[in-house]
């Protein structure tokens, strides 16, 4: 018997995801219109923000993606991945149009906002093209380089003075040293706490292979530290190091206060040790014994065997650890700005505080961005990982 090829094989997903796209892009607004800042805009549905033709080339698209993915075609994956490519690519194209058809040229403290039907069409264009890409098979780099792709023509559309009065736009031109400053805080923190855990997971999990007596002590605690809430794990914080700062003035000059980046810090690592510990336990203590013999016949010494058998045999697992931990932290690091650590979580809180939603996007959307983009750049160097030969 055999099995027909995928890219001949209907797909199932992909009408479902064409449909409720067509449907949510029609009966959501696509974006608004607001005098300012403060007061609520006035929304407008596809055909009213982009006109006939504008809503007819939605349309047909979604309609085209629904019938390839239901008929069969030749060549059908190429065409419905060139296609979701070109699509996402050219998104913003719509809200230019929206801002040149509707915005007043007479009123200049009003702005356009993106409506639930972008960000909907947006978010489901996202799944079909993870769908197709799926299904073709297609690795890792291809898929960093269609990202990369589509990251550079939303930047490049969203430079144009066209798209210059998009609140969004606005709220990111009125604070770009704070923009540059939030972001190197939240990649600072970040990636400092997956450097620091990573350390200690690592040193965590040679004294449990050495000591099996160590497992259960570190695997609770680490367990337990991850049960605590995130906002409770820095507010407990918080007394312990002001206690400290005072008595020890030397670490009030390195910047270490009950708010700020130390408490931060100490919670993200807390957060990253679980999943980092874990991972690389497990990955350096399930290497098949087969495998360690036939390099203790060829008559490597325990420090041969660890470094050239087991820990290349491991990185894969290991490489998985530290993208669950960094995606983790991209999104707690948010949360720390309650702490005055600074980073995207300054953006959202400040936008809550003040009802102005594309001020929290701001702030949102890069966090979002870098979990995402942390994840795929680390899934492709573990599918290296995995297809490159162990070491003689």
């Amino acid at each position: 018997m055999t099995l027909s090829h995928p890219d001949k094989r209907p797909s199932r997903v992909l009408p479902v995801l064409g449909l409720m796209a067509l449907i949510l892009v029609w009966s959501l607004d696509l974006g608004s219109i607001q005098p300012n800042r403060i007061v609520p805009g006035t929304g407008y549905g596809l055909f009213s923000a982009v006109g006939l033709s504008g809503a007819a080339v939605v349309t047909l698209f979604l309609l085209a993606v629904v019938a390839l993915a239901i008929l069969p075609v030749r060549r059908r994956s190429l065409m419905l991945s060139l296609g979701l490519v070109l699509a996402l690519a050219a998104l913003p194209l719509l809200l230019i149009r929206f801002t040149g058809l509707h915005l007043p040229a007479d009123a200049p403290y009003a702005r356009s906002a993106i409506g639930a039907g972008f960000w909907a069409l947006l978010f489901l264009l996202v799944l079909m093209l993870i769908e197709v890409l799926g299904r073709r098979g297609s690795g890792r780099w291809s898929q960093l380089a269609v990202l990369g792709l589509i990251l550079g023509a939303w930047g490049w559309l969203f430079s144009r003075p066209a798209l210059s009065s998009l609140s969004l736009v606005r709220e990111f031109d009125n604070r770009p040293d704070q923009f540059v400053q939030a972001l190197w805080a939240h990649l600072g923190l970040a990636l400092g706490a997956v450097a620091i855990s990573f350390v200690l997971a690592f040193a965590l999990a040679l004294k449990m292979m050495r000591n099996e007596r160590w497992r259960r002590p570190v695997m609770s605690l680490a367990s337990f530290l991850q049960t605590i809430p995130s906002l409770a794990l820095f507010g407990l914080l918080i007394a312990p190091l002001s206690a400290l700062s005072s008595a020890l003035p030397w670490l009030q000059e390195l910047g270490v206060r009950g708010i700020g980046w130390a408490p931060a810090l100490l919670a993200l690592i807390a957060y990253s040790l679980l999943p980092m510990v874990r991972n690389t336990y497990v990955a350096l203590t399930e290497v098949p014994g087969s495998v360690l013999e036939a390099g203790q016949g060829m008559g490597m010494n325990p420090r041969q065997l660890f470094l050239q058998v087991r820990l290349p045999l491991a990185l894969p697992v290991i490489v998985e650890g530290v993208r669950i931990t960094t995606i983790q932290a991209m999104g707690l690091t948010a949360v720390a700005a309650l702490v005055g650590a600074g980073g995207f979580g300054t953006f959202i809180f400040q936008g809550l505080g003040q009802a102005a939603m594309d001020l929290v996007l701001l702030g949102a959307l890069p966090t979002i961005a870098l979990a995402l983009a942390a994840d795929a750049m680390l899934s492709a160097l573990a599918a290296a990982l995995q297809a490159r030969p162990v070491p003689a």
